[in-house]
Formats: C-alpha cells, structure tokens, sequence
C-alpha cells in the first residue's frame, strides 16, 4: 500500500510493509523539507557520500522501492524507515 503524506503541505511519498509492519518515506521527498533545498537529489547524493565516508550504519539501512515520481513514472527511490528517518534527521541540523 504507498500513500502520500502532507507534512508543511509538502507530499511525502510513503509505503506500508504489511509484513513487516512499518511504513517506508522517501528520503529525497523529507531531505527536501528539511532543507529547503531546491536541489534536494543533489543534497541527499552528498550527503550519501558523507554517510558512507564515516562508516554509518545508518546508510546501510535505506532501501529502494519504486514510488510514483513527479514524471507520472514509477522509479526506485530511496527510502527509510521511522527509526532510519529519526537517525537521519539530525544531519540536517
């Protein structure tokens, strides 16, 4: 089940896992809001390449699911999970 999420009413592009039972966000779509960032593939890219530089755990925890894109395509994306997400998060601070 994918669903969009609002949040500063910007999409957040989403995914339930009923095995698993945990929703799945797309990390560019959060990276955008946080930042602000007009380029936030770029932003996320970067800061990829920063996780991976130190050795984060946090980066071998973010999949890739296929999600609707802005082209009406439906692409892999990169996405995290609540905990990844809440780990993520403080990087833009």
């Amino acid at each position: 089940m994918s669903n969009i999420k609002l949040f500063e009413e910007k999409k957040v592009r989403s995914h339930w896992d009923a095995e698993k039972e945990q929703w799945y966000f797309s990390v560019i779509d959060v990276v955008e809001i946080l930042t602000g960032s007009s380029m936030p593939r770029r932003y996320w890219s970067d800061l990829k390449k920063k996780l991976l530089t130190e050795g984060s755990e946090v980066y071998e925890k973010i999949v890739q699911l296929k999600m609707l894109a802005g082209d009406g395509k439906n692409r892999d994306t990169d996405v995290a999970d609540t905990e990844t997400l809440l780990r993520i998060i403080p990087v833009f601070a």
